[in-house]
């Protein structure tokens, strides 16, 4: 049991509180085949994720949208963590959850936990890679039950910044309104333990047997559940 007192938790997503393989298989499969047509729509978001991309990727400026589509596509068979890919595919789910196409899935001790702690007072809120705009629906349309009025806020590489990057987790501080030593971030990542200690946050690295980074060497505490974290204020 790992014991902590901090008065914010900051939830990493994909290996932490959800299946690495669950996110790269499934929501990944539902997103490929759809780039092409959203990539036509008249709509502000998507043509500057569209142009981002272009420049990203190192595409003409005048490549055509299935070109783009490709580029993002051999993103995500890399597991590329791209601004504009995570932009487009977070409009994608988003509406794949509204239709009820797809679900998103939670490691059986992360709702009951998070639900025990926001009752003790501690606040939440998440950080991942996937945009805002996928996070929502993420924690809304989780099996167990609405997880998003547990959530206070949510940070993608656009509000936050590059989750190796200690600074970003200077502006989660800021944004949140709460010391870095009073912060408790979680997640799979040995870069990113490294870069929120930078930044003087406390962190515990979720150790999951399966997941991408199981039995790498993390600087902080390591935990195989989030039942093994013994939270105060």
């Amino acid at each position: 049991m790992t014991a902590i007192s901090a008065d914010v938790v900051v939830l990493d997503i994909e290996g932490t509180t959800s299946a690495a393989g669950f996110i790269l298989g499934d929501l990944y499969d539902y997103a490929r085949p759809r780039l092409d047509a959203l990539l036509t729509r008249d709509d502000d978001t998507v043509r500057a994720a569209r142009a981002d991309a272009i420049a990203e990727t190192g595409l003409d400026a005048d490549a055509t949208d299935v070109e783009v589509a490709d580029a993002l596509r051999e993103l995500m068979a890399s597991d590329v963590k791209s601004t504009p890919l995570k932009t487009l595919q977070g409009i994608l789910w988003a509406e794949g959850f509204a239709a009820g196409e797809i679900h998103s899935q939670f490691f059986e001790d992360v709702p009951p936990r998070l639900r025990a702690w926001r009752e003790a007072g501690v606040r939440l809120a998440v950080y991942s890679s996937g945009s805002v705009a996928s996070q929502v629906p993420w924690f809304r349309h989780a099996p167990q039950g609405d997880l998003t009025p547990l959530v206070e806020d949510f940070f993608d590489t656009v509000s936050a910044g590059p989750k190796k990057e200690s600074g970003s987790y200077d502006r989660i501080a800021a944004a949140l309104g709460v010391a870095p030593g009073r912060a408790l971030f979680l997640t799979d990542h040995p870069d990113e333990v490294a870069a929120a200690l930078a930044a003087g946050w406390q962190v515990v690295a979720l150790d999951r047997a399966g997941e991408p980074w199981h039995g790498a060497e993390f600087t902080a505490p390591s935990v195989a559940s989030f039942d093994e974290i013994e939270l105060s204020r």
